[in-house]
């Protein structure tokens, strides 16, 4: 009898267990798997101003990975993956592909595991961007260093280039910025470029752009050519990475993967995309950025970074999303 009752609850343990764990699978809706593409020089979310760039046509790839996953794929195009999941509120995406710290910023918002899979080329065959601080062309700044008592207008915090970069760099040179949850900031880089040519003379002040965004401030005519003058450059970081989201199960992302690696075998493919050798792997730099905190207290808090294992920090870039103004007596030993 007590062997019998063993072996049955046994046995209901384990159909419990197999319950209560489902293997992940990647589903298809009748639309077909859903990719949403956030890349700010895609044709439907950038402008036709400048002949040759900003107009990557993403429906090429959907074709594309239709073919390769034997399952259709439709796109969605969107500044914010927020937005086009309130747009779409029962479809799940399987693959997102926009700038890294968008993508991050947005998937964690919505709670969704994020995985990078690729980055995609320019057509300098480079996979970062930078930050450029711009100010009028008659400022008297010829450098960061100058930047003393300016007015800085930052991109939205999501944005590492336009945010976390450029403060990074700032700071380097002693300039003493708001706390970043007073920092004013602009979410495309065409307003702080206008507006600090609207306030004039009558403002020291300086905007933060995205260098893709560069081109097509005076190619569309946002801005006259030599009315604003670049005095300091962000160091790099990384632009559009395709991520898969949790809703892609592990074979998936895998083939998802392989068909983004293999795509550089087609020339009509990487010319829709503007792109000189398509998705490439992520190599051994590709940097894990903690996303910035939005807090008021974030520039004034006088602990280390909790995550710091080794040389140089997790990324080995010496690179930290603040620094304290003074250290404490004594300090600390973490390793």
């Amino acid at each position: 009898m007590r062997f019998l009752t063993a072996v049955c609850l046994a046995t209901f343990i384990a159909a419990t267990a197999t319950a209560a764990e489902p293997a992940a699978t990647t589903k298809s809706t009748p639309d077909g798997l859903w990719m949403v593409v956030m890349d700010p020089l895609a044709l439907p979310l950038s402008c036709p101003c400048v002949e040759g760039y900003a107009q990557r046509n993403y429906e090429k790839l959907a074709e594309y990975l239709t073919e390769q996953l034997g399952q259709p794929v439709r796109v969605t195009f969107s500044e914010s993956l927020l937005t086009a999941q309130e747009k779409e509120p029962n479809a799940k995406p399987f693959l997102v592909i926009g700038k890294d710290s968008v993508v991050r910023h947005d998937t964690a918002k919505l709670k969704l595991e994020a995985t990078p899979l690729a980055q995609l080329t320019g057509k300098d065959g480079k996979t970062t961007m930078t930050g450029l601080i711009l100010v009028r062309s008659a400022d008297k700044a010829q450098h960061v260093s100058d930047l003393k008592d300016y007015r800085i207008l930052f991109g939205n915090a999501e944005c590492d280039e336009k945010f976390a970069a450029a403060r990074t760099l700032l700071e380097e040179f002693g300039i003493e910025l708001l706390t970043v949850g007073k920092s004013e900031t602009f979410a495309a880089c065409s307003d702080g470029a206008c507006k600090i040519i609207e306030w004039g003379d009558k403002e020291k002040a300086a905007a933060v752009i995205s260098s893709y965004a560069a081109p097509l401030l005076e190619g569309c005519g946002t801005v006259k050519k030599g009315d604003l003058r670049v005095v300091g450059e962000t160091a790099p970081v990384p632009f559009v990475t395709a991520f898969a989201t949790n809703h892609a199960d592990p074979e998936m992302q895998k083939k998802l993967q392989a068909a983004l690696h293999d795509m550089s075998g087609n020339p009509e493919l990487l010319e829709a995309l503007e792109t000189l050798l398509g998705f490439v792997p992520l190599d051994e730099n590709y940097p894990q950025p903690q996303p910035v905190k939005v807090t008021p207290s974030a520039t004034d808090q006088t602990s280390a970074p909790a995550e710091w294992p080794g040389w140089r920090g997790p990324t080995r870039d010496g690179r930290v999303a603040y620094l304290p103004r003074e250290l404490k007596a004594p300090p600390d030993i973490v390793w």
